[in-house]
């Protein structure tokens, strides 16, 4: 019986430098992606995931398109060596999601790579507004973990919640300072096995980001969006985008809104796929994958050797 394939996508945190540079040497395919990043965008995006400054790769508003960049960049290099077969899902974690409604055609290239660098940009602008911070918890149960957020937010009355389930040893969490303390003490009396500061100020997927979305609704409202038959699983809802208002919707819900990850890839699961292609930067969600079941089958493809290896293999 043929496997039945999703395709994931990585989000902030899975570039490094020197990211793509390799398929842009190797694939045509990948020089064109490169190449129309740059033009649209008008800076040598290229040049920064090849060469950095590091720095400056690392500023959300350039991570967040070159990771969209690489992404893509790798698919279409994969897909023109190997043939996919038919996608029963694709799905991205935050960032990735972008990429995931490329891929399944419900926005084009250069719309979304408008969309995620003012995404970026509006994302640092709150950021610099309503200053925040992140965290991530290890070890302890979503149930515990959201409670633990609802009482730091009741004692303080700051604003502090789970922004990512990632899997169920793995929770990350998102508020301004007064909150994210007051429910990391918490969250290390009841229990659990670590607790991860994240070195940044943008508190992401929270109400703190309130204001980009804002912002990024009118960015929104210019660009065509498909409609489509429920192949992109959304982060919010962890359930098909079957509209294009679903997808309108599910984007700028995203920036206030938790990634519930783990429904994410139960869904999938549920409704029969056997293997998942995590297409991108690093292999961040393949790791996850592994631990919400470790029976599946998992691949990254991310630069040349790894779609050579998928080729030499067969795809499976």
């Amino acid at each position: 019986m043929p496997s039945k394939l999703a395709l994931i996508f990585p989000g902030q945190g899975s570039q490094y430098l020197g990211m793509g540079r390799d398929l842009y040497e190797r694939y045509r395919e990948a020089r064109s992606r490169f190449d129309e990043a740059d033009q649209i965008l008008g800076i040598d995006l290229s040049r920064l995931c090849f060469e950095g400054p590091e720095q400056e790769l690392h500023d959300t508003i350039n991570t967040q398109p070159a990771i969209l960049t690489t992404s893509l960049a790798a698919l279409q290099s994969l897909k023109s060596v190997h043939d996919l077969g038919e996608i029963a899902f694709a799905a991205g974690h935050s960032l990735g999601e972008y990429t995931a409604l490329v891929a399944a055609g419900r926005l084009s290239f250069p719309d979304a790579l408008r969309l995620v660098r003012e995404r970026g940009r509006l994302m640092k602008e709150a950021g610099k507004r309503r200053p925040g911070g992140m965290a991530a918890v290890l070890g302890l149960a979503a149930e515990s973990v959201d409670e633990a957020c609802q009482k730091a937010s009741e004692e303080t009355g700051a604003i502090i919640q789970v922004a990512n389930y990632n899997s169920p040893e793995q929770i990350v969490i998102s508020g301004d300072q007064r909150g994210l303390e007051s429910a990391i003490e918490l969250i290390r009396d009841i229990g659990a096995r670590r607790v991860v500061r994240l070195a940044v100020s943008i508190a992401s997927h929270c109400p703190l980001m309130e204001s980009a979305a804002n912002g990024l609704r009118q960015t929104l409202a210019t660009m065509v969006v498909g409609e489509g038959g429920g192949s992109v699983v959304g982060n919010v809802t962890a359930k098909p985008l079957r509209t294009a208002q679903d997808v309108r919707e599910e984007i700028l819900r995203q920036l206030v809104s938790p990634v519930q990850w783990v429904d994410s890839v139960r869904y999938m699961l549920d409704h029969g796929v056997t293997a998942f292609v995590e297409i991108g930067p690093k292999d961040v969600l393949t790791k996850l994958l592994k631990r919400l079941d470790p029976t599946v089958v998992r691949t990254s493809v991310g630069d040349v050797a790894e779609i050579e290896a998928w080729r030499r293999g067969g795809g499976r």
